[in-house]
């Protein structure tokens, strides 16, 4: 159909049997497209009994390679606005194409404007993850062609950094920052690394073979945020009604259950890997929630909020 729309677009007419043979297909499966242009893509195609030929009635710039519903344009408009709040991160440019190019090949007679359309409609992050460009689309590609990577690491709260040697697996965007899920071939296990904090990339070049039973849903399905523990806990935490419904209203976690109690707060129950992270997450609503199990991760809050209020106690720190 693309072919028969650049011969049409340039003013030529033509019949179905020239078509036929130029296109090496039947006279019937021209005949379809022809009608599928016409009554289906909204082309002006006309069959113009005089010269026995098609043409096209008037002019037309593209051929209109996506079709959308009204919905699905609106949801565009709102998937392009969402992209001002990743200018200078990683994938924005290329997203920021991709979606010229679905505009480009809506019909002709849809048109919009996102500024004017959208102004009601804004998005914010807080704390979006920073990394280098260069270095995140040399990894994005050694995670698509499966090549190994070396990189210098710097761990949390260490002063220099070391040589990894890994398998990229995967690339996952956990709470606002890009995370390579990748066998450490050292350390012979699966790790996580925060993309921001690798330096000195280099594709080896040397291919692997990527599990197949490998899942990133699995591999992150008892993660709180971004980091995988080795434990097994189930928590549980008893919201005060004021922080209930901020509670409801949003989806924490995959594993996530929740009971409405007598008083107007929530019961909020998880199954995790590791307690670091949700212990941040519960120390962030303060005495609107209190841990009921396990037993571990109510004692490392109470440790963690005795210590806030030792710095509060002694009035404001000098230098």
């Amino acid at each position: 159909m693309m072919r028969i729309h650049e011969m049409l677009q340039d003013g030529r007419q033509t019949n179905c049997t020239k078509l036929a043979e130029q296109l090496e297909v039947s006279t019937k499966t021209i005949m379809r497209d022809l009608a599928f242009m016409r009554d289906q893509l909204d082309l002006p195609a006309e069959y113009d009994a005089g010269t026995y030929a098609w043409r096209y009635t008037y002019p037309v710039k593209s051929f209109p390679t996506v079709q959308i519903s009204e919905g699905e344009l609106l949801a565009l408009l709102v998937a392009q606005k969402a992209l001002e709040q990743y200018q200078g991160t990683p994938y924005h440019d290329q997203l920021a194409r991709a979606f010229d190019k679905l505009a480009a090949g809506l019909r002709d007679k849809i048109s919009f404007s996102p500024a004017g359309t959208l102004r009601s409609v804004s998005f914010h992050q807080l704390g979006l993850g920073k990394a280098d460009m260069k270095l995140f689309e040399k990894l994005s590609r050694a995670v698509n062609d499966s090549v190994e990577v070396q990189f210098d690491y710097r761990k949390p709260r260490q002063q220099g950094s070391e040589e990894r040697r890994v398998q990229p697996y995967h690339l996952a965007n956990r709470e606002n920052s890009w995370y390579l899920v990748g066998f450490d071939l050292e350390r012979k296990a699966l790790r996580n690394f925060a993309v921001g904090r690798m330096q000195g990339l280099v594709v080896t070049g040397r291919k692997f073979t990527r599990p197949a039973d490998f899942s990133p849903e699995r591999h992150f399905g008892k993660a709180f945020g971004a980091f995988v523990g080795t434990g097994d806990y189930r928590v549980t935490v008893r919201f005060q009604p004021a922080a209930a419904d901020q509670v409801r209203e949003r989806f924490w976690h995959e594993s996530q259950e929740t009971t409405d109690l007598p008083d107007g707060g929530v019961e909020f129950t998880v199954q995790l890997g590791g307690l670091d992270e949700i212990l941040r997450w519960i120390l962030g609503w303060g005495d609107q929630a209190e841990v009921l199990a396990p037993e571990e991760l109510r004692r490392m809050v109470a440790e963690r909020s005795a210590a806030t209020a030792r710095v509060y106690a002694g009035g404001r720190r000098t230098t």
